[in-house]
């Protein structure tokens, strides 16, 4: 039976992240509010876990998930042939709606989907979040909904979609904006635009003026 939790009221905060975080540790799925919408978690390095995450969003591996971090430090242990641009993106636009493809560690036990060799990444700008995430470290998230059906702007919706195929939610309210994250690739010598959203393509240039825009 799925719990939830009002992330609004001080002792059902408290009591929603230590269950979230003890349902992560176990391998479960939770449900948790970002920056952008509302997101289906599980633990990065538990391929049963992300497995389950999938089977849950009716979502094949050709579609890997991306990875929330709570801090930008915790790039260091995940990524490779980190660019100085792509450092530059995260100090202006971390935490935030940028998500970033970059060449994830070949020695990392995990497996997202059909990523080859790549991860897309982000640090979302939501208290919640990242005290979950700096909690648990690093967590594959999507977004809670079924696949073909609208990312959910709060916790009813993704409720109401996922049911008890998750065991923790934690409500925090609305999401304050339903536009998804931008996702840059800085896996080249020149970033590329893959997604515009949030962030505009003039915003992204103020601090990588090459960036590229794919077609």
């Amino acid at each position: 039976m799925a719990r939830r939790y009002d992330c609004n009221d001080a002792t059902d905060r408290t009591t929603g992240l230590r269950e979230a975080a003890s349902a992560v540790r176990r391998g479960e799925l939770v449900v948790l509010p970002t920056d952008t919408v509302y997101g289906i978690g599980a633990d990065a390095f538990s391929p049963e876990a992300v497995a389950d995450l999938l089977d849950a969003k009716g979502r094949g591996r050709n579609m890997p998930t991306p990875v929330l971090i709570g801090s930008p430090n915790t790039l260091h242990g995940l990524v490779t042939d980190f660019s100085e641009q792509a450092w530059e993106l995260v100090d202006a636009f971390w935490p935030g709606a940028l998500t970033l493809v970059a060449r994830h560690q070949p020695s990392l036990q995990w497996d997202l989907g059909d990523t080859r060799g790549t991860v897309a990444i982000r640090m979302p700008l939501h208290p919640v979040a990242i005290e979950l995430l700096t909690d648990v470290g690093p967590m594959a998230v999507s977004s809670a909904n079924l696949t073909g059906h609208p990312a959910p702007e709060d916790c009813d919706a993704a409720q109401g979609m996922l049911g008890d195929s998750v065991s923790v939610y934690l409500d925090g309210g609305p999401t304050p904006g339903i536009v998804p994250s931008s996702i840059v690739d800085v896996t080249g010598k020149v970033p590329v635009l893959l997604r515009a959203g949030a962030l505009s393509v003039d915003e992204l240039r103020k601090v990588v003026p090459d960036l590229e825009v794919a077609n």
